[in-house]
């Protein structure tokens, strides 16, 4: 199983919509970096929503329940989406600052490449946002 983290405005998406839906595909992916991580995951991976340009916070974690396939909001052969579904909130939520103090997490891709919506986490990173959230 491998880790990733997507990103989504609260406006936009929020965590709350994500879990009144039960299930979305991830689409609007634009960036070939993000394309490459969401042609990667696969069915099981779990993934951890951030809140960005407001919250900017690790809000939740869900979980991969359908591979990559064309995205439907384009003719583009180019654009994927996978399918993810929510698995629970975070009992506290992890935010950037907190991310960014901890020195466990400096090479980060969220630090790193901030931009980038969606992103590899390695298992140490994953365990460390765990911790951050008091779920272990």
């Amino acid at each position: 199983m491998a880790y990733w983290l997507v990103k989504s405005e609260p406006a936009a998406y929020s965590w709350d919509q994500f879990v009144k839906d039960k299930q979305t595909y991830w689409d609007g992916v634009r960036n070939y970096a993000a394309r490459n991580h969401l042609k990667a995951m696969k069915k099981g991976d779990e993934v951890l929503y951030y809140h960005s340009n407001e919250g900017l916070a690790i809000v939740g974690i869900a979980k991969v329940v359908k591979e990559f396939y064309q995205d439907p909001t384009t003719d583009e052969e180019a654009w994927v989406v996978v399918d993810l579904k929510p698995e629970r909130r975070l009992k506290h939520p992890v935010s950037l600052d907190q991310i960014k103090a901890d020195k466990r997490l400096a090479n980060m891709a969220l630090v790193r490449i901030g931009r980038l919506s969606v992103q590899p986490v390695t298992e140490d990173e994953w365990k460390v946002v765990m911790e951050l959230a008091k779920e272990v």
